[in-house]
C-alpha cells in the first residue's frame, strides 16, 4: 500500500501515517481504513471518487463542504473532509480523484431492516432535509436528472423506437402498462413547473447503511453524501421505500417473494413526519404515497430500458437479469399500488 501512503501524504494531515487497508465493499468509490502511528484504530478513511458517475469533482466536493459546513454550525456531528496541499478538497494524482476524512470511531452500520430501523432513518433522513431547509448557497445537481421520471420515460421510449438487439415485442405488456399510468406517475414534475412543488437539498441515496449508529444504538450521522443535491422530498422518501419495503430481492426472480411491506412504510413514515413537521408544505405531505409508488415505477423503467438496449449500463450476471430486475420492481410497484391507492396521511 505504499503507493496509497503517498496519496495520503498529499493531504493536510499533520500524523506519521502507518498503514492503509480496504475498507468495505463499496459499488461506487474504492475506500480505504488510514492508521497512524501510535494508534492501532484507524483515524481517516482515503476515497477515490468515482469520476465516472460524479464527473465534476469541483461540484462535487464543493456542495458535500457546504452541508457539512451547515450541519455542524447546527451542532451536528457530520463527516469532516481534508485539504489537500494543491488546496483543495480532493487530490488529483494525474488520473485518479481522491479524498480524505475522519473515521468515525466506535461507529456501527446496519444492514437489516426491522421497523427501528426504519423509523430512525425516516427520523434521521427528515432532519437532515429540515436542517438544510435554511441553507441558501447554491448546491449543484451533481447527476442532472437523477430522479426525473420524465426524463426516464423519455430513455424508455428512446430505446422502444430503436429497438437495437430486437427485445421490444416479448416485453410489449410491461410497457403498456408503464406507459398506462405515465399520466400519474409524472405528477411530481408536473406540480414543480406549476409552482407548487418546490425542490429541496435531499440525499438521494437513503438506505439505513447510509447512517452510522453507537454501540447503544443511536444515530451519530448521515454519511455517503455524494449524492446531495436539489430534489423533490419525494427522492428521499420513496426510494427507502424501494429497498426496505421490499420484501424480496431487488432482481428477485420468484414474484411470489415480493410484497410491500406495510410495517417499515409505516414506521419509516412516522419517523419521517415527526422531523419534517415544521417545514414540510401540504403538498409535499399529501403526495408521499404518491413517492412510495414512484420509485419502484422508475426503477422498472431504468431497468426495462437498459435490457431493452442490450444491457449497456447496469451490470448483469446472466443475459436474462435486467429482465428479472424489471419483473421484479413491477410487481413491487404493483403491490405498493394496490396497498395505497386509497391511502391519505
Amino acid at each position: 500500500m505504499e503507493n496509497l501512503k503517498d496519496i495520503v501524504s498529499n493531504f493536510e494531515i499533520a500524523d506519521k501515517i502507518a498503514d492503509v487497508k480496504p475498507m468495505g465493499e463499496g459499488l461506487i468509490n474504492d475506500t480505504y481504513k488510514v492508521f497512524v502511528d501510535g494508534c492501532d484504530k484507524p483515524k481517516y478513511v482515503l476515497q477515490r471518487i468515482n469520476n465516472a458517475v460524479f464527473q465534476d469533482v469541483d461540484m462535487l466536493m464543493d456542495n458535500i463542504n457546504k452541508v457539512t459546513d451547515h450541519l455542524r454550525k447546527k451542532g451536528k456531528k457530520t463527516l469532516k473532509f481534508y485539504k489537500s496541499t494543491s488546496n483543495n478538497y480532493y487530490y488529483l494524482d494525474g488520473e485518479k480523484y481522491w479524498r480524505i476524512m475522519d473515521f468515525v470511531p466506535d461507529s456501527i452500520t446496519y444492514q437489516t431492516i426491522i421497523p427501528h430501523y426504519s423509523y430512525l432513518a425516516g427520523k434521521s433522513f427528515g432532519e437532515f432535509e429540515y436542517l438544510l431547509s435554511d441553507l441558501n448557497e447554491p448546491i449543484g445537481e451533481i447527476i442532472p436528472d437523477f430522479h426525473n421520471i420524465e426524463f426516464r420515460l423519455k430513455q424508455l421510449r428512446d430505446a422502444v423506437a430503436e429497438d437495437r438487439v430486437g427485445r421490444v415485442k416479448e416485453v410489449q405488456q410491461y410497457l403498456d402498462e408503464i406507459f398506462k399510468r405515465e399520466e400519474k406517475m409524472t405528477l411530481g414534475e408536473r406540480l414543480f413547473r406549476e409552482g407548487k412543488l418546490p425542490k429541496r437539498i435531499c440525499h438521494c441515496d437513503t438506505k439505513v447503511n447510509n447512517m452510522l449508529f453507537d454501540k447503544d444504538g443511536n444515530v451519530l450521522c448521515i454519511i455517503d453524501l455524494d449524492t446531495v443535491m436539489p430534489s423533490f422530498v419525494f427522492s428521499d422518501y420513496g426510494d427507502f421505500l424501494r429497498t426496505a419495503a421490499n420484501t424480496g430481492l431487488e432482481d428477485d426472480p420468484n414474484l411470489d417473494n415480493i410484497d410491500f411491506n406495510m410495517e417499515i412504510y409505516e414506521a419509516f413514515t412516522k419517523g419521517y413526519l415527526e422531523s419534517t413537521k415544521d417545514f414540510l408544505l401540504p403538498v409535499e405531505k399529501e403526495n408521499l404515497p404518491y413517492a412510495a409508488l414512484l420509485f419502484p415505477y422508475m426503477q422498472t423503467v431504468r431497468f426495462l430500458a437498459d435490457y431493452i438496449n442490450g444491457d449497456t449500463y447496469y451490470k448483469i450476471r446472466y443475459p436474462e437479469h435486467n429482465l428479472v430486475r424489471t419483473k421484479a420492481q413491477w410487481r413491487l410497484f404493483e403491490r405498493a399500488e394496490f396497498k395505497l391507492k386509497d391511502l391519505k396521511l
